[in-house]
C-alpha cells in the first residue's frame, strides 16, 4: 500500500472547522472523524494534540502533520449534548452509534481527558437497557443486538461496564439466536442476519 497517499486522501477530507466528510460529495458525520483517526493511527501517522499548548498539533514524526488533530478533537467534543450523549453533528440527536464513534476518536487522539464529567456520559448509556435486558441506541426505541457492542465498548473504553446488568444482557442476546440456523436476529423472534450475529458476538466478548 502506498501509504502516504492513503494518509494524504483522509487528510485532505478534513474540513476548516475540524470535522471530516465522508467523500467528494461533503457529507459531515462524527463517524468519519473516528474513521480518518483510525486510518491515520493504524499508519502511524496521527498527530496527537498537545494539551499543553492549545494553539499547537504535537506530531508523532518529523513529518508534516497529516491533519490537525486538535480541532477536529474540538469539533467532536462541540457535537456533544446536556445529556451527555454525541450526535452525528452538532445539536443532532445523542445516539449510541455516535458514542462509540466520539469516544473511540477521543481515546485514539489520547483526549479522553476532555471528558471531564464522564459519569454523565455513562448514565446516558446505562439507561440504554431496557427491561428486556437488551439495549436500545435512543430513548424509547426497541432494544437491538448490535447496541450491546455500540454501547459495551463505550462503557468499556469508560471503565463502566459493570454500569449494566450484563447477565440480563448476555441473556437477551442468547434469545435473539435463532434455534434452527444458529444466526442471531436484531431481537427475539426476528429473521437472523449476518450483522446482528457478527455484533452479537463482538458484544459478549466485552463481558468475558
Amino acid at each position: 500500500l502506498d501509504k502516504d497517499a492513503i494518509a494524504n486522501y483522509v487528510s485532505s477530507l478534513q474540513n476548516e472547522d475540524g470535522s471530516f466528510s465522508g467523500d467528494e460529495w461533503g457529507e459531515i458525520d462524527t463517524r468519519f472523524t473516528y474513521i480518518a483517526f483510525s486510518c491515520l493511527a493504524l499508519l502511524g501517522k496521527l498527530p496527537l494534540p498537545d494539551w499543553n499548548n492549545s494553539n499547537s498539533t504535537q506530531v508523532v514524526s518529523e513529518e508534516k502533520p497529516t491533519i490537525d488533530t486538535y480541532k477536529a478533537v474540538k469539533y467532536i467534543m462541540s457535537c456533544r449534548n446536556f445529556d451527555g450523549g454525541f450526535g452525528c453533528v452538532p445539536g443532532a440527536e445523542s445516539h449510541a452509534g455516535q458514542v462509540f464513534t466520539c469516544v473511540g476518536a477521543l481515546s485514539i487522539a489520547q483526549s479522553l481527558h476532555l471528558l471531564e464529567d464522564a459519569d454523565l456520559l455513562s448514565w446516558w448509556l446505562a439507561e440504554r437497557q431496557c427491561d428486556s435486558g437488551g439495549l436500545n441506541g435512543r430513548p424509547e426505541k426497541q432494544a437491538d443486538v448490535c447496541y450491546s457492542w455500540w454501547i459495551l465498548s463505550a462503557l468499556s473504553i469508560l471503565g463502566r461496564v459493570d454500569w449494566i446488568n450484563t447477565g440480563k444482557l448476555g441473556q437477551f442476546i442468547l434469545n435473539c439466536q435463532d434455534d434452527e440456523d444458529g444466526g442471531i436476529a436484531d431481537r427475539p423472534m426476528d429473521m437472523p442476519d449476518v450483522y446482528h450475529t457478527f455484533f452479537g458476538l463482538c458484544g459478549p466478548s466485552l463481558i468475558g
